[in-house]
């Protein structure tokens, strides 16, 4: 990121519109001499928003791009807006800086940024991306100047979605993994809610919502992703300490509400096991391997073997088919497929609100590689967890497959996948009959109803791993069935 180098703080840009010329001559065929707006209809809009929000700043301080991004530079957002809130001392609401983008949705209606394909001729549907961001920072005491760290932040957000046109909705959780203003605060990741006061408007390009950052911990964090992100948000809205009714960001903060009240986590697990999980696949260390032809064999002699599928593979123990990397790289992208939603291809902004159904149709797309490597059923399948990949297993069973969904570990080191179905998934290639079938290296694991609950109750232990003396096997002989659970260095 090339940071505040390529950005000023101006008063609003309705007072400071020297680029207007330069647009002007640029895109003078899109509207007549005597037709172009001295303010863009788009931004115009959002103006009016804000002011109706905050009749008593007509000028706010604002963090403004020099180079504009349709002039080649390199920040989406054309304006920050930083507004002083005075909250709200009778409802807990503390005074905050609130902090709105101009430039995910579409300023000019001109085709400068946002290409026709992103909005419709009429204001029915999205206006760009469809969406701005919001942040709201705790003012400290004393504190007469809003800190521009945000909009570094909120310019980083908008680079990822220009660059891979995934939208950020309303209970997506963004993994950050350090400080959000670069300190040494617990808050390093982030949810996205929507905006307190901004409610969506209706511009002459489409409509914008306004979607607002929480700063979270870590445990904040993981309880989203294992849980759903609506929920924790409505967790961290009841602490005033971590957000309070308006989602205000406190850096300072040092304690999660889990820690703050211990009975909140209680109501995460509730929801697991009442609505499921939103977290459908993890990146992980993981294998699968095939028995011999004898199973009583492979059973008594392959608990013992906690070697790595390679390994075996390299000792001849395994006939393994080996791939080319272009097939490789289209069992990839069919993974992806399977597991994801169109325009939202990364699972750490992945907000999963199907249910009872799951499907994978998809599957079968041409794109695949159903014509370069046959499936295959087993009769007997060994699967191979690192610990920390284990220990999500009884979230896998509890929140994923006992409500008909799917989850898939995937490996960071290889092109292996394992992927766990209920009966309920549409389009799997294993079925009751033939619980175990191989696409190359991905393996399709079917559980029956009756298998999920055993598996439950034999594998609960894993929710504390630190507790776990590796490796540990688990066997379910008449379902032809083990899997070993590997200490993480392995």
């Amino acid at each position: 990121m090339r940071g505040q180098s390529n950005w000023d703080c101006v008063g609003q840009p309705n007072d400071n519109m020297d680029d207007r010329h330069d647009r002007e001559s640029v895109y003078s065929s899109n509207y007549s001499q005597s037709s172009i707006p001295v303010t863009p209809p788009g931004l115009e809009a959002i103006y009016n928003a804000c002011r109706r929000t905050y009749p008593d700043q007509p000028n706010p301080l604002q963090v403004t791009a020099l180079v504009k991004y349709w002039l080649g530079g390199p920040d989406p957002l054309d304006y920050i807006s930083m507004y002083a809130n005075p909250g709200d001392e009778n409802r807990g609401i503390p005074p905050h800086w609130h902090y709105i983008s101009y430039g995910l949705s579409d300023l000019h209606g001109d085709g400068r940024v946002h290409d026709h394909n992103f909005r419709c001729n009429t204001n029915e549907g999205p206006s760009g991306f469809g969406f701005e961001l919001t942040f709201r920072l705790k003012r400290e005491s004393g504190e007469t100047n809003p800190p521009t760290w945000p909009a570094t932040l909120m310019q980083a957000l908008a680079r990822y979605v220009f660059q891979t046109e995934n939208i950020l909705y309303s209970g997506d959780h963004v993994p950050w993994h350090m400080p959000l203003d670069g300190s040494e605060s617990r808050i390093q990741h982030m949810l996205m809610a929507e905006d307190a006061q901004l409610l969506p408007i209706t511009t002459p390009f489409g409509v914008v919502n306004f979607v607002q950052i929480i700063g979270v911990c870590e445990e904040e964090l993981r309880a989203a992703q294992h849980w759903n992100g609506p929920g924790v948000i409505e967790l961290i809205r009841s602490q005033g300490c971590a957000g309070g009714p308006w989602l205000i960001t406190d850096m300072r903060r040092g304690e999660t509400i889990f820690e703050v009240e211990p009975h909140l986590q209680d109501q995460v697990e509730q929801g697991i096991e009442t609505e499921g999980s939103n977290l459908s696949g993890v990146n992980s260390r993981c294998s699968w391997e095939e028995p011999g032809e004898n199973g009583d064999d492979y059973y008594n002699e392959d608990m013992k073997d906690n070697r790595t599928v390679d390994e075996r593979r390299n000792s001849n123990e395994i006939d393994r088919p080996r791939i080319s990397d272009f097939e490789s790289e289209q069992i990839k992208a069919t993974l992806q497929k399977g597991l994801q939603f169109p325009r939202r291809d990364s699972r750490e902004f992945e907000y999963d609100n199907t249910r009872r159904k799951q499907s994978f149709d998809s599957i079968g797309s041409s794109e695949g590689p159903t014509e370069l490597l046959r499936t295959r059923t087993l009769d007997f399948v060994h699967l191979k967890f690192n610990l920390e990949a284990g220990s999500l297993l009884p979230l896998a069973l509890k929140g994923r497959l006992r409500h008909g969904r799917h989850f898939t570990f995937m490996s960071a080191l290889n092109d292996t996948a394992v992927t766990l179905v209920s009966t309920s998934v549409n389009g799997s290639i294993a079925d009751e009959n033939h619980p175990f079938a191989a696409h190359g290296p991905w393996l399709q694991v079917l559980l029956t109803d009756d298998f999920i609950e055993e598996m439950i109750v034999d594998t609960e232990e894993l929710v504390h791993p630190d507790e776990i003396m590796c490796p540990k096997t688990y066997s379910w002989p008449e379902r032809r069935l083990m899997i070993t659970i590997l200490p993480d260095e392995v």
